[in-house]
This record gives structure tokens, C-alpha cells and sequence, in this order.
């Protein structure tokens, strides 16, 4: 009975939808507090949580699980290379460039960002990055910036030579990259938020949307639009451009960039209410923690509470549903891998997550090249679906190739276990 009292908490005070990462991970999150506060019932967890804001924040660290390398999606990093070089040639550019990384996690992407422009020849002092996270741990992380294996993903690890030193038993980040880059707890729904408008020129807020429900999409979309410049770039996460076109943005059309910039034709969907804009009833005795939730993965690491679907799963498919997800099976099959995560995109808006969606997701981005991403989208499906046939074997493959071999072993159990149902 208590359980959804904390999801609604959670929702007030981070705009997580549970349905996005499943119920279940955060009744283990509340769980885990609960026996590390040695208490014994809910009730009584509750009454601590509700007094206590530190509590709060650690009930937040707990279901913050972030996921997140260094240069995660490529294309989107080519992209603001291509950006950077362009506005490094611009004879009138004396202002320093502003860019927003939020949810920032423990930091690999803001330092992403300044490693691409310098090396793109910028200098020191020619950018500034701030980066936001909801996560206290997570943004301490992000400071001490010493990072181990699970950073590092991919064959091209170059950069890792160029800006890192190994000091057992972690690599860590030299202060060229570290310079510019400013890290501080935040909150995007926040109303208080980074007041102001057209700070930046670049802003990152990758795969954290997807975890709000619509109204919560609405109001982070709309902060978003006010801090980017009319020139600037906003970058996204695969699943939530169908998101970004709806506010008023247009696709920059670099091919799986997910970038877009604001459309002189369309506005931002208004709010539906002053509330909106207020803090969430019920907190006002407590201090809102601050940034947006991480790019989370439903129980893997540190990014998202610090980040992420985008309306409640509704229990079944509609016909109308089905024929979104065939259409964009078909454009994957044609090579359209971009316009078939737009249609994916969409039909998570209209529909809910679901496990099949998030399943055709993980195909999509595996034919685009980007198989620790698909990892995720099969992971997220099957815990919509724990039976998820399709997602399991993929999964399983996906592991064999990364090396994996114990996690795939154990999936592959799975599958021996799952098979004569699924032939049946």
C-alpha cells in the first residue's frame, strides 16, 4: 500500500514515471534504504524520508542508476565537431561558447563534449560547460573524474591516451579537459532552474525524457527551449526525437546526430496550468533536490535518476499501436534507421512503453552500429517482460560478441528454460 506513495514522491521530486524503469526497481531502491536506515516496515520509512532531505536525496541516489561512456553515440560528438569547426572560423566569434550537459551522471559526456572541442582546436577558455545531475553521487564522481573499464566502451579509445593517466586502479582525467567543465547538483524541473533565457549554444539532454510521463515531458521541454539560443543545437537521445518535433524543433538532419535546432514555424506546447511552474505540492517543507534524473537504465548504474518512458504502459496494444510498430520494422528493413526510431519514438508517446518497442529499439540501433545501446533497449524490454523471447536471444548474442560470457551464459539458461514455451 505504501509503495505507490513513493512513486509518487519520486514523481514530485525527480519526475520519474515508475512505469518507465518498472515498479520493481524502485521497490528494491526503497527496500535497500529501508535496511540501510535499519528500520523494519515501510510506515516507518516513510515518516523518515518525508522529514529528512538528505534521506530523500539518498532514496534518489538509490534509484538514480546511471549508464554512461565516454562518447556514447558517436554521430552525436562527429556532429558538434562539425559545429565547433564552423564556429571556430567565424571571424566575429569573441563570445565565449556556452554548452548545458543535463543529466550530467558521472560526468563522461560533459567531458566528452570537451574533448571534442579540443580537438577541434579550441582553447581553454573559449568554452564552458555546466553540467547538472539530480545525483549527489553521481556529481561527486563526476569531480574526482577517475574512471574504470565500464567507461571506456568501443575499439576507438585514442582519446583515452591522449587526455588520461593511468593511476591505479582507475584512469584519470588531466586537468586540460577538466578546466572548463562545472559540475553542480541541479534539478530541470526545479522551477528556480538556471533562470534566465538563451544561455546556451549547445545543450545535451539525452535519454532522460523518456523516463517522464507527458505533462513532466512537457515541462522539461519547455526549460530547455528557454535556456537554448534561437541559433543553438539540441541534442537528444534516439527515443525522444519524436518528443523534440513536437516542441517546436526541427532535425538539423545529421544522420544519427539527433540533433535539432528551434523551427521558426512552430512554438513550444503551452503549459497547461500555472502549476505547472510550482513546486510540487507537498514538498515545500524540504528542499527540492536539483537536475533532471541521469540517463538511467532500470537497474544497471548511476545516471538516471539522474535519468527516463515517456507515457504510462498501457496494459494492451491497440491495433493502431501494432501497425506503428510494423511501420517501423518496415523502415528499418529499407535502411531508414533514423525514420524508424522517429516512428518508435512516437509510438511510445501515443501508446506507453512497451516491451516490444523497446525490443524493435534495440534491433534499430544495432543495425545503426551501436550495439551497447542496443544492450540497453533489450535489457529495458525485458524488464517490462522478463519472458521477452526476442529481446533474450539478441541480448544473449549482443553479450557473447562484447565478451561477456557469464552474463550470456546466464541468459542463455534463460532461454533453454523459455524455449518450449515460446516454440509451443
Amino acid at each position: 500500500m505504501m509503495l505507490p506513495a513513493f512513486e509518487r514522491l519520486l514523481k514530485e521530486t525527480m519526475g520519474l514515471d515508475a512505469v518507465s524503469i518498472g515498479r520493481s526497481a524502485v521497490e528494491r531502491a526503497v527496500r535497500d534504504r529501508l535496511a540501510a536506515c535499519d528500520l523494519h516496515d515501510l510506515d516507518a520509512y516513510w515518516t523518515h524520508v518525508c522529514a529528512s532531505s538528505s534521506e530523500l536525496q539518498e532514496l534518489i541516489d538509490a534509484v538514480v542508476v546511471p549508464e554512461t561512456w565516454f562518447f556514447r553515440d558517436r554521430e552525436a560528438y562527429a556532429a558538434l565537431a562539425t559545429w565547433a569547426g564552423h564556429e571556430r572560423t567565424k571571424p566575429s566569434t569573441t563570445a565565449t561558447l556556452r554548452f548545458l550537459s543535463v543529466p550530467c551522471s558521472s560526468g563522461e559526456e560533459p567531458y566528452s563534449i570537451a574533448m571534442t572541442l579540443l580537438g577541434c582546436g579550441l582553447a581553454p577558455g573559449q568554452f564552458r560547460i555546466d553540467a547538472f545531475d539530480i545525483s549527489t553521487r553521481a556529481v561527486a564522481l563526476a569531480k574526482r573524474a577517475h574512471y574504470g573499464a565500464n567507461s571506456f566502451r568501443g575499439d576507438d579509445l585514442q582519446f583515452r591516451d591522449t587526455y588520461f593517466e593511468w593511476v591505479p586502479p582507475s584512469w584519470r582525467l588531466n586537468d586540460v579537459v577538466r578546466t572548463d567543465v562545472h559540475f553542480q547538483q541541479g534539478n530541470l524541473l526545479d522551477p528556480s532552474f538556471l533562470p534566465g533565457a538563451d544561455i546556451y549554444d549547445v545543450i545535451f539532454c539525452r535519454n532522460v525524457l523518456i523516463y517522464f510521463d507527458q505533462e513532466t515531458q512537457d515541462r522539461a521541454m519547455r526549460v530547455l527551449r528557454r535556456l537554448l539560443k534561437d541559433t543553438g543545437t539540441l541534442f537528444v537521445g534516439s527515443a525522444e526525437t519524436g518528443l523534440a518535433l513536437s516542441h517546436g524543433f526541427a532535425s538539423t538532419r545529421m544522420p544519427l546526430a539527433f540533433a535539432f535546432r528551434k523551427s521558426r514555424a512552430a512554438k513550444s506546447r503551452p503549459a497547461p496550468s500555472s502549476q505547472a511552474n510550482q513546486k510540487p505540492p507537498g514538498l515545500s517543507h524540504k528542499k527540492v533536490p536539483t537536475v533532471p534524473i541521469t540517463a538511467k537504465s532500470p537497474a544497471p548504474s548511476a545516471t538516471a535518476a539522474t535519468s527516463k518512458p515517456a507515457a504510462p504502459a498501457r496494459a494492451a496494444d491497440t491495433s493502431s499501436s501494432l501497425l506503428d510498430l510494423a511501420e517501423a520494422a518496415r523502415l528499418a528493413d529499407l535502411g531508414r534507421l533514423e525514420d524508424a526510431g522517429k516512428v518508435c519514438a512516437a509510438h511510445v508517446r501515443a501508446h506507453g512503453t512497451s516491451a516490444q518497442a523497446c525490443y524493435l529499439l534495440g534491433l534499430i540501433r544495432n543495425a545503426a552500429g551501436a550495439p551497447t545501446d542496443a544492450v540497453q533497449h533489450f535489457r529495458k524490454a525485458l524488464y517490462l517482460d522478463p519472458n521477452h523471447y526476442e529481446s533474450l536471444a539478441h541480448l544473449t548474442l549482443l553479450l557473447d560478441k562484447q565478451g561477456d560470457v557469464s552474463g550470456a551464459q546466464v541468459l542463455r539458461k534463460r532461454l533453454q528454460r523459455l524455449a518450449p514455451r515460446a516454440e509451443g
